[in-house]
């Protein structure tokens, strides 16, 4: 896990590059990690204080170290400003497949970083981890996460039903997959 994590913290793009979550970089990560508006819909509880932000990147650190998860800082190019946080997860690895989760600063939605960093971490998982199939799971209200994903050819595998109770409110659960073939495109 020690190389594929090394490998994962050094992708780059053309406006983003990805670089090890560090417990330094709490205040620029405690930026969009507070706010409730980005973190509604992502599965993180909203970190209220600086403190909170810290002890979850303790536990992202931990998970990436024990081999469950890959994380890594989205970073600005050229501001050199960390943006969002991207991540690889759930490894199935009879079945050769993992999750993708991503968060961004609202500052910087719509402007195309959401879908450098998912091809980003697509072509990894297709190239360097040789997995056969990535998939996402997110909330429906979430469409800025879902045309992120359909602009990567991420196809809507299925829906459940009232799968998510956020603030005294159902939503559906969305199922993205791609497979990973020789085929396929990678943005």
């Amino acid at each position: 896990m020690e190389k594929r994590g090394e490998l994962f913290h050094s992708l780059e793009g053309k406006n983003i590059y990805l670089k090890s979550l560090n417990i330094r970089d709490a205040q620029e990560i405690h930026n969009y990690a507070s706010d409730q508006e980005v973190s509604q819909f992502i599965g993180w509880n909203l970190m209220s204080t600086l403190e909170e932000t810290r002890r979850y990147i303790e536990v992202m650190l931990k998970r990436e170290a024990e081999g469950t998860h890959l994380y890594s800082s989205v970073v600005e190019k050229h501001t050199h400003a960390i943006i969002g946080t991207a991540m690889i997860f759930n490894f199935d690895h009879k079945a050769n497949k993992a999750e993708i989760g991503y968060v961004l600063n609202k500052h910087h939605w719509g402007k195309g970083y959401g879908r450098e960093m998912v091809a980003m971490m697509t072509n990894f998982a297709y190239s360097s981890l040789k997995l056969h199939k990535l998939h996402a799971v997110l909330v429906d209200a979430n469409i800025g996460s879902a045309r992120i994903l359909e602009k990567n050819q991420y196809e809507l595998e299925g829906r459940l039903k009232d799968h998510y109770f956020i603030e005294n409110t159902y939503y559906d659960a969305l199922l993205f997959g791609k497979i990973l073939t020789s085929e396929s495109s990678f943005c």
